[in-house]
């Protein structure tokens, strides 16, 4: 039995060391993809002379594509999104959480629809009042747009850390003089501050990776880098190490901003998930 157990044991890490090389593989590829110089692109495939002149090329703007200002285009549209989405949809969480009248549920469904309606089926009224509206390839239009991905999704998960809050302490709070705004603001928000951590970061990667909307809403002052790096594509020769070095640079934001706020994540995602 133990010999069973063991060889078991051996089969299920082998089948978890093989689920892992499948996973990373493709990320190990696009590193070895961005390190090849271009003359080496389509002979080699693990031996090659490693060259930084992809990161360079791309950061440089040499090849005539301004993949910087698509990366600062896509910081600002996401944190924009993200800080309008908090501004707004915290509140609408707390009194989801701690307000039910009739038709409430389904009000918050309809909202939560919009987060997974498909983004096609909504662009071309949107190109179209954009078009008419002026805010077509503007910060202020993507701001907006992205509302539809990060506004649901942080009133629906905020919803359930402030229902997990027992109201016994914003009845004290108020029963102290404060009012339900200072309630909200200085007894309820500060304790799912991890909470709050953990939706923001979700929330910006959803803007972040957003590709159908900066496609068609945008077409250069405004254009993030999920769109940008495609650039790189065009042309009579394809230059996939230049994507690839686009593509890694692309991830460095929401991964430094989830080891910033790690701490905060842990807590944040499994607050809530035992009750006393």
């Amino acid at each position: 039995m133990t010999v069973r157990k063991r060889l078991l044991g051996w089969l299920a890490d082998a089948a978890l060391i093989l689920y892992f090389v499948f996973a990373l593989f493709p990320i190990a590829w696009m590193v070895i993809l961005s390190l090849k110089p271009t003359n080496e692109l389509f002979s080699t495939y693990f031996s090659f002379s490693p060259t930084l002149d992809g990161y360079r090329t791309v950061l440089g703007d040499s090849e005539g594509i301004p993949f910087v200002r698509f990366f600062v285009n896509s910081l600002v549209v996401s944190l924009g999104a993200v800080a309008l989405s908090l501004v707004v949809g915290l509140p609408a969480a707390y009194a989801s959480a701690r307000w039910r009248f009739k038709g409430s549920e389904n009000l918050m469904f309809t909202l939560l629809s919009f987060r997974f309606a498909p983004e096609l089926t909504v662009i071309i009224p949107l190109f179209v009042l954009y078009q008419k509206l002026g805010l077509f390839d503007t910060y202020v239009g993507m701001v907006w747009v992205l509302q539809l991905v990060t506004l649901p999704l942080i009133v629906w998960i905020m919803r359930s850390y402030f229902a997990d809050l027992t109201p016994e302490l914003e009845q004290a709070a108020l029963l102290d003089g404060y009012t339900r705004k200072q309630a909200f603001v200085k007894v309820a928000l500060p304790l799912v501050k991890p909470g709050v951590a953990a939706v923001s970061l979700l929330a910006f990667i959803f803007a972040w990776n957003n590709f159908v909307f900066p496609l068609i809403l945008t077409s250069n002052e405004a254009q993030t880098v999920t769109v940008g790096a495609l650039s790189f594509l065009g042309g009579d020769r394809p230059k996939y190490n230049l994507t690839a070095a686009a593509a890694l640079v692309s991830v460095v934001p929401p991964l430094l901003l989830a080891l910033t706020i790690q701490r905060y994540l842990v807590r944040g995602l499994s607050f809530g998930a035992v009750k006393s």
